[in-house]
């Protein structure tokens, strides 16, 4: 999962905690749109994730077997990342910041965020794409209450999510 030297490079952050079906469609789709993608992991310290930077990384990494773009992991990065994302995207040499938008309540704050990076970094693009319509609903927060409470998360997130997910609650 090396770097592309050229083309487009698009970055997804995220905490993707955990990654779920919703992360795997736009991951999937973003293939189609960029030369070279990285999944950014975000080590949020305004956040208490469920799981570490690294557990998180390595359940994308593991749900790429998932990917319908099968022929396109190659330029594909998983990585963790720290500090600024706008700086983070200068520093990648990326076009764009990919950002899922699952209904209206997540435009405000990403237009926020999508207008302060733009300030920071004047020529990385803000692109937003909508998930699968039967993943419009999902959030990682809700798939872990759900879990939490030992619902069956099947259907929201990989069988080995789901497990860790059941695993960690089980503590």
């Amino acid at each position: 999962m090396a770097k592309s030297s050229v083309g487009r490079i698009g970055i997804y952050p995220g905490s993707f905690d955990p990654v779920t079906f919703g992360h795997i469609d736009l991951i999937d789709r973003a293939l189609l749109l960029f030369d070279h993608l990285i999944v950014a992991v975000a080590e949020n310290i305004s956040k208490t994730p469920l799981f570490t930077a690294e557990e998180r990384r390595d359940m994308i990494v593991e749900s790429l077997d998932l990917l319908k773009q099968t022929s396109a992991r190659d330029r594909l990065e998983v990585v963790i990342f720290g500090g600024l994302l706008a700086q983070f995207a200068i520093d990648r040499g990326a076009t764009a910041i990919l950002r899922g938008l699952r209904a209206v309540s997540d435009f405000e704050f990403e237009l926020q965020m999508a207008l302060t990076n733009r300030t920071l970094a004047k020529d990385v693009e803000a692109v937003f794409l909508m998930p699968n319509a039967k993943y419009i609903y999902l959030s990682s927060s809700t798939i872990k209450d759900v879990a939490r409470h030992g619902g069956d998360v099947s259907k929201f997130v990989p069988a080995f999510v789901a497990k860790r997910l059941q695993d960690r609650f089980a503590k």
